[in-house]
């Protein structure tokens, strides 16, 4: 394959890995109110209207859920009307701080502590401010829907939990109570050293649960901009499910469409760059249903979406589930199982087999050489370039010495070509001969020089959402995960492609107008793509290290080049070449 040939066919796999991320996935529309109230389908087929709840009036119980006449029954836990709605109760641990309201039992804030907010400052806040809160939930039976979102619950403890001081005491319990005797309780038991809580509820009258029902669990509208490079961080978003035969399916929040996902599901999750939320159907020895049941999709006013996930209960009234609140750190998304670390798949999904091991693989060794090597990340990178080059550079010796062949041997194929222009077969059999007798392969110095591609393309990705990278700085750069600020690094690769490129035309005799056209568009090309699209630091860093690590191989075939000038083509001779022999 000529030259000019293998430069198009590395732009257009530039343009098809990089930009076409940035145009699948455009920046969304920021948010610009509350969540709005939504419609929630229930596993029936029958539609609920959430609506505006008055606290200061006594929520009606439908017959259905009680199904008897209200009756006296001996108060364990205060109602509705004896507490006092709006009472923030927080939970305290070594990796987050959570705020619930008693009001609704909502979440309404989930403070990260061990991650700076590079947008505004202090730590990454996964809730949106806009938000109204996160896990308001309402119960569904046949036709009847029983909001409980702005319901007042009683609370234990009512101070909330320090998990750093008293881990042990890690369960908090809300419960609701009507006048009726209908209850509604949610316990959360929260692991100190994890991201990982556990959810366990109950639905019905004391002596009669449930035994019918479907809960619906609102997990917001998308998670809050944590990232300095806002309309990155928001182009990541996207609310993800994996159902039971283990299919994973992502969907941007912008521009997504209002729909419900039926289930069963393993679990749902919703996702920026660096951060998740996941809900997981468990199995517990209450009896809760081990699977979710559907995902509901409603748009908001204003733009965006509303997601809620419903749940069926189970005997006993019972209902239950895990949360994930925390980092895209790959080795906890693992522990948590359920393939919940393709919650960010990586690529898509027709190149994903190919991707994902490459993408694992290069985690794995910068990961090695920062926390074995002792090497800051900045530095992994550089040793990484320089290692890829040095592993690559036996292929690379061959692809340039197949080059060198197919130069010498291309006026003889110029004039088979020119001899036997009308006669097609001929043509064949004589080039056939030609590739027996001089070793010429138009694909032998192709294949060989594509094979750092999926290496340059798995690190695309893994600077997309590698949590281990944010923040990072290295030298003049702030973030190994964001874009270099000064376009220093931008400017510097494209200068080292043209001195790549520059080397290699100086040793050809008459290069044709399209290479040195070439010369000078492909660098410029990459600089502006780096620059515009704002893509990470430390994939220019990485790309920079390894074009100089491959200048002196550059060099020395170009020396090749100029030896063979005025010599005959190489003939094979017992598996090598007469005219290479000194240079092989």
């Amino acid at each position: 394959m000529r030259t000019e040939l293998r430069i198009l066919l590395a732009i257009s796999l530039v343009l098809l890995v990089m930009v076409g991320s940035n145009l699948l996935f455009p920046p969304p529309p920021p948010p610009e109110g509350p969540d709005t109230p939504m419609e929630v389908l229930d596993e029936t087929g029958v539609e609920g209207q959430r609506g505006d709840t008055d606290t200061s009036e006594e929520i009606s119980i439908p017959e259905a859920f009680i199904e008897r006449d209200p009756v006296e029954f001996e108060q364990i836990i205060p109602t509705a009307r004896e507490e006092a709605p709006g009472r923030e109760v927080v939970v305290e641990g070594p990796l987050y701080r959570l705020r619930f309201s008693n009001e609704g039992a909502l979440l309404e804030g989930v403070e990260l502590t061990g991650y700076p907010d590079l947008s505004q400052g202090g730590f990454v806040q996964l809730i949106p401010e806009w938000s109204a809160g996160w896990l308001g939930r309402m119960l569904t039976a046949g036709s009847d829907t029983l909001d409980l979102s702005g319901e007042t619950f009683h609370v234990e403890p009512a101070g909330g939990l320090d998990l750093v001081t008293d881990p042990d005491n890690n369960r908090l319990r809300f419960a609701y109570v009507h006048e009726s005797g209908f209850q509604f309780i949610v316990e959360y038991t929260f692991d100190p050293n994890s991201y990982e809580v556990e959810v366990d509820g109950t639905a019905g009258l004391p002596d009669r649960p449930l035994d019918r029902g479907v809960v619906v669990t609102g997990i917001g509208s998308g998670l809050a901009v944590v990232e300095a490079d806002s309309a990155g961080d928001e182009r990541m978003s996207a609310f993800v499910s994996r159902d039971g035969a283990g299919a994973i399916r992502s969907t941007p929040i912008s521009g997504a469409d209002a729909e419900v996902v039926n289930g069963p599901l393993d679990w749902v999750g919703v996702r920026n760059r660096f951060f998740a939320l996941g809900i997981f159907g468990e199995t517990r020895e209450t009896g809760a249903v081990d699977h979710l049941g559907q995902l509901s999709v409603e748009a908001r006013v204003g733009g965006g979406v509303t997601l809620n996930v419903s749940q069926e209960l189970g005997p006993g009234g019972h209902f239950g589930h895990s949360l994930y609140l925390g980092p895209q750190d790959q080795d906890m998304l693992e522990e948590v199982g359920r393939s919940f670390n393709q919650v960010n798949p990586v690529g898509w999904s027709f190149l994903r087999p190919i991707i994902r091991p490459f993408a694992s693989i290069v985690l794995k060794v910068l990961v090695f050489l920062h926390d074995t090597a002792g090497l800051s990340y900045g530095l992994a990178l550089v040793v990484f370039g320089i290692a890829m080059r040095i592993v690559l550079w036996p292929l690379n010796h061959k692809a340039m010495q197949s080059q060198l062949r197919n130069m010498a041997v291309q006026p003889l194929v110029q004039e088979i070509q020119a001899k036997y222009k009308n006669d097609k077969k001929k043509q064949q059999e004589e080039m056939m001969k030609l590739y027996k007798e001089h070793g010429f392969n138009p694909l032998g110095g192709c294949v060989p020089m594509l094979l750092p591609w999926p290496v340059l393309i798995a690190l695309f990705f893994v600077f997309q959402n590698t949590i281990e990278l944010r923040g990072v700085p290295f030298l003049w750069l702030p973030d190994l995960a964001g874009p270099d600020p000064y376009y220093v690094l931008p400017l510097l690769l494209g200068v080292s492609m043209w001195v790549l490129q520059w080397v290699s035309l100086r040793s050809i005799d008459n290069p044709n107008p399209t290479m040195k056209m070439m010369m000078w568009m492909m660098p410029i090309m990459m600089m502006v793509m780096f620059i515009w699209f704002g893509w990470a630091s430390g994939l220019s860093l990485y790309y920079l290290t390894a074009n100089l690590a491959t200048l002196p191989q550059q060099i020395y075939v170009a020396n090749q080049r100029k030896n063979m000038r005025g010599k005959p083509p190489p003939v094979r001779r017992k598996g090598r070449f007469s005219a290479l022999r000194a240079g092989s």
